[in-house]
């Protein structure tokens, strides 16, 4: 039905390789992640791997260190995930969680619950399910501003902006009202894999499964209306809920990561686009190299904060200086969005 429906382009490449080669980099994330901390070096960790070392380095490697070296890919995966569905439900080249109004919403309705005292970061599942709040508010705020220029990629982006703008302002609000109870959240907001433990992942790996499986299962019917609307109904498709699904699945991915990393910039708006370009348009294979991309993206990002962060307290002599995730994440991100754009550009002249 959809190759009849829509002749959508693939890139005839093997895909099998390029998954495998994304999910040894994936591995490999996680492994440079294990080594990347300030108070064990590679030998202490093989060590403790291998079942021995003392009970501190024991400590620091399996409940500090691993449970961050898992966390960070998966969310980043669920953050891959949302994004591509997002740009193919809405038909929107520019749509992605941080400039849609979902992650700056699912931002605001863990800080808010957490400012009321209705969550905590000890209790994620609390956290999720505010995010999860939060992040339907976010998307519901874009589809009010937006109204009938939905259908318009460049005017939607510059609405999603809007919103993401005021969700951000109104978790500055809360910020400070409560800067005691919140001031320990700030770098979170960057994007921070610190302080993660057992109990974040044990909440995140079950989430993110269940809604990636959904996502999957929906490849066909967002091939279908990235084809667009009127051949999608032709097709038999029925668009409203197919795409109502979408969303939900969207932000429920979101709402998942973002209480385990925070609020990473641009890896859900650009990880799509590097999928589509090195996997081509069909959905079944570009979502599960969205997934690892974005589980690649975030856990090198996190390793390579984690070196920047030693190499910081080795010049400064204080521990004080942590480079967070999400600053690189969003740098990288936003020179290589500049470089797009540029491109496109001259395309267009």
């Amino acid at each position: 039905m959809v190759r009849a429906a829509c002749a959508v382009r693939t890139r005839r490449v093997p895909v099998a390789a390029v998954l495998g080669v994304l999910g040894v980099l994936v591995v490999a994330a996680g492994l440079a992640g294990l080594v990347a901390g300030r108070a064990l070096g590679a030998p202490e960790v093989w060590e403790v791997l291998s079942g021995g070392g003392d009970a501190r380095a024991r400590h620091v490697v399996l409940q500090l260190r691993l449970p961050r070296a898992l966390v960070a890919p998966v969310a980043g995966a669920a953050l891959g995930l949302a994004g591509t569905v997002l740009q193919s439900a809405l038909r929107n080249p520019l749509a992605g969680p941080e400039v849609t109004g979902v992650t700056p919403g699912a931002v605001l309705g863990a800080v808010a619950a957490t400012g009321l005292g209705l969550a905590g970061w000890e209790h994620p599942a609390a956290v999720v399910a505010a995010a999860a709040a939060g992040g339907f508010a976010g998307a519901g705020l874009l589809w009010l501003l937006a109204g009938r220029d939905q259908g318009d990629p460049a005017r939607a982006a510059v609405y999603g902006v809007l919103a993401s703008a005021v969700l951000s302002g109104l978790t500055a609000v809360v910020l400070l009202v409560a800067p005691g109870e919140l001031g320990s959240v700030v770098q979170w907001l960057v994007g921070s894999t610190e302080g993660r433990v057992w109990a974040h992942w044990n909440l995140l790996w079950p989430w993110t499964l269940v809604w990636a499986v959904l996502a999957w299962l929906l490849a066909g019917p967002l091939t279908l209306l990235r084809c667009g609307q009127e051949q999608a109904a032709a097709a038999g498709l029925a668009t409203g809920r197919a795409r109502a699904a979408a969303l939900v699945c969207a932000v429920a991915l979101t709402a998942g990561a973002v209480p385990a990393v925070g609020a990473l910039g641009f890896v859900g708006l650009l990880v799509p686009h590097l999928a589509f370009a090195v996997l081509g348009a069909e959905l079944r294979t570009a979502l599960p190299g969205a997934a690892l991309l974005g589980a690649t993206v975030v856990g090198w990002a996190d390793a390579v904060a984690q070196w920047l962060s030693r190499a910081l307290a080795a010049l400064t002599a204080t521990d004080r200086l942590v480079v967070p995730a999400g600053a690189l994440t969003t740098g990288c991100g936003a020179l290589l969005l500049l470089v797009v754009a540029r491109r496109s550009g001259g395309a267009d002249r």
